[in-house]
């Protein structure tokens, strides 16, 4: 431990000449040594930060040919308290349903962001205002994050360190505050979504009797609920969630059933890129619907989550086999949650395209004798649902079952993805600033900072304003976007931190590309509701605050280009590692040698620890 952290000082080593002169530290191979892989705990980790400041003076000599970066540790751990053992198949070589059942968990954890309540909203206001048209866009951006997801669930795998965890590692330590500080932002947005559902679902369960405030402050029994379902085991607890998403399929499938949408146009509208007639809010639609599918904590979650698999990192050919199987866990789990977003849209699609609010408001005064219809006035203005509004509709046109089964969907929504929220938060807190709390202390801060401004919203506003805040929360999440995405495409083309798993050119060019589109279609929201506000001092703040947010996004754009290869863009103190090879590779970040899993990948023959 000791070589390892005079090692892990030498990044700080100062340069006597240029400015942009490389450092070089070199790792050889003894021919009858060769170098070991190796693992280490999170544990390690702690003890490595809390002994670098007192390792600063004492620095080696960067020409020591000798060096290995060989270290005995426990393997890694993840925050779960058990690791899923995956099972051998020798009759099944190639692919095994045994091993892909192993392996089913974390994907499917993962698609529940694609699932909230944000989502949800969506979905419906997407059938509501361009009918089925915007069904490729949806279909579009599910694939772009499943690709995406692919990238995290990557890194987690072959590294052990999912993504907080690295960039605390990598990233000097004001851009790692920053980092940290953006996330949790995403990750309270994101849960207070969850409480606006869960909240509007209480209250139309219990026909208006529970008040919306009432739901909110419910929401808090979810804290207690989680912490005991917890104790039962990971696989109880992925079996739970895998009842959610169930319950989900079946009540908007429901709904589906019962509205009996034209599936040809269903089909055109999913597979033909076209959107024949739309406008500008047919537009803003479709960048919501990106905004909305690609979540940023979700980067963070799944690349953690794969860690509860037991994998032996040193072994090539498992890690290999991981890979392929989260792959493919992960579309299918992806698939279900666009089902179950095709179904809400097409419901919604089918039956309230083209309304209007008198003629809704109408047929709510016939079927409840007037008790909902004052929720839609009585002009010809277009239709504008919401997931409140929405259960309302679909009461008025089909029955009280079919606004009771949507606010089950609607709870199931809520209380899933508040429970992936807090694991995020966790991985998160845990990742970026190495502190421990317990489940308890995390759930309770983070809910507490939800439930403030909604709980406040509920009381003195009304469900227009509460459901209206999903707008400004899926700005929020727009704007930290680029604080996920670009560091995920970042570790992942590093060599020397993926080795054989680093992406390729065509998949640094792809990803680079998908990031730009993604990012850019979520500046355009952003942009287009603040214009929205209409006032010059929110231009102005807005103006203000978007320097930095750009000069910081701008930074971490520049790391990810030198990672991608353009070494042109290096400046300053960068490090040149040469591991077990003659070949160096410059980069520009912080670059620890302990991260270096698989140096010796090449001898697939070792015996699997399984």
């Amino acid at each position: 431990m000791e070589s390892l952290r005079e090692r892990r000082t030498m990044g700080g080593k100062k340069s006597g000449s240029h400015s942009c002169e490389l450092v070089n530290v070199t790792y050889s191979k003894e021919s009858e040594s060769p170098v070991t892989s190796f693992t280490m705990s999170d544990q390690n980790y702690r003890n490595l930060d809390e002994s670098e400041s007192a390792d600063h003076e004492s620095k080696p000599d960067v020409s020591d040919a000798n060096m290995q970066p060989i270290i005995e540790g426990e393997p890694f751990t993840s925050y779960f308290d058990e690791k899923i053992p995956i099972p051998e198949d020798e009759v099944h070589s190639w692919f095994s349903f045994r091993k892909l059942w192993a392996f089913t968990g974390p994907g499917f954890l993962m698609s529940i962001a694609y699932l909230d309540p944000g989502n949800i909203e969506s979905d419906l206001q997407s059938g509501s205002v361009a009918d089925f048209k915007l069904l490729w866009v949806l279909l579009t951006a599910t694939i772009i994050g499943l690709l995406l997801q692919r990238l995290a669930a990557r890194l987690g795998v072959v590294t052990g360190l999912h993504l907080a965890e690295m960039c605390n590692r990598q990233y000097p330590k004001v851009p790692r505050i920053i980092l940290w500080l953006m996330v949790e932002m995403a990750i309270i947005g994101s849960d207070m979504q969850e409480v606006i559902g869960s909240a509007i679902a209480i209250n139309l369960l219990s026909v208006g009797i529970i008040p919306l405030w009432g739901g909110v402050l419910i929401t808090i029994v979810d804290t207690f609920f989680f912490l005991f379902l917890d104790k039962y085991g990971l696989r109880k607890l992925e079996a739970f969630f895998g009842v959610l998403i169930t319950i989900m399929a079946i009540t908007f499938g429901y709904e589906y059933v019962r509205v009996g949408p034209d599936q040809g146009k269903l089909l055109k509208g999913m597979f033909f890129p076209y959107c024949e007639g739309c406008g500008t809010p047919q537009l803003e639609q479709a960048v919501g619907i990106v905004g909305a599918v690609i979540m940023p904590h979700n980067m963070y979650l799944h690349s953690a989550l794969v860690k509860s698999r037991e994998i032996n990192r040193s072994n090539k050919k498992e890690v290999k086999e991981a890979n392929k199987y989260f792959f493919i866990e992960s579309t299918i789990a992806l698939f279900v949650s666009f089902l179950i977003n095709v179904f809400v849209v097409a419901v919604f699609a089918e039956a309230f395209y083209g309304k209007t609010n008198e003629e809704v408001h109408m047929q709510c005064f016939n079927r409840t004798s007037g008790g909902q219809s004052d929720l839609f006035p009585n002009n010809t203005d277009p239709l504008k649902v919401d997931i409140y509004k929405g259960g309302v509709v679909l009461g008025c046109y089909f029955g009280p079952a079919a606004l009771y089964i949507w606010a089950v969907g609607i709870l199931a929504a809520g209380q899933s993805s508040t429970m992936t929220g807090t694991y995020s938060g966790q991985f998160v807190m845990e990742g970026f600033l190495n502190l421990k709390w317990s489940r308890f202390a995390r759930v309770i801060l983070t809910r507490s900072i939800a439930i403030t401004p909604t709980l406040l919203v509920a009381i003195f506003q009304d469900v227009e304003h509460l459901t209206g805040m999903n707008d400004f929360l899926n700005v929020l999440q727009s704007l930290q976007l680029p604080f996920a995405l670009i560091p995920v495409l970042t570790f992942t083309s590093l060599r020397p931190v993926m080795s054989d798993f680093a992406n390729g050119l065509g998949w640094k060019i792809a990803g680079g590309v998908l990031i730009l589109i993604v990012c850019s279609i979520n500046m355009y929201f952003v942009v287009v509701y603040v214009s929205s506000l209409g006032h010059v001092a929110f231009y102005v703040g807005a103006a203000i605050l978007s320097v930095a947010y750009l000069c910081f996004v701008g930074y971490l754009t520049w790391q990810c280009l030198v990672a991608l290869g353009l070494k042109f863009l290096e400046c300053g103190q960068t490090l040149s590692l040469q591991i077990a090879t003659v070949d160096s590779y410059n980069l520009g970040l912080t670059t620890f040698p302990e991260l270096f899993l698989l140096n010796n990948m090449d001898n697939e023959d070792r015996p699997s620890s399984r």
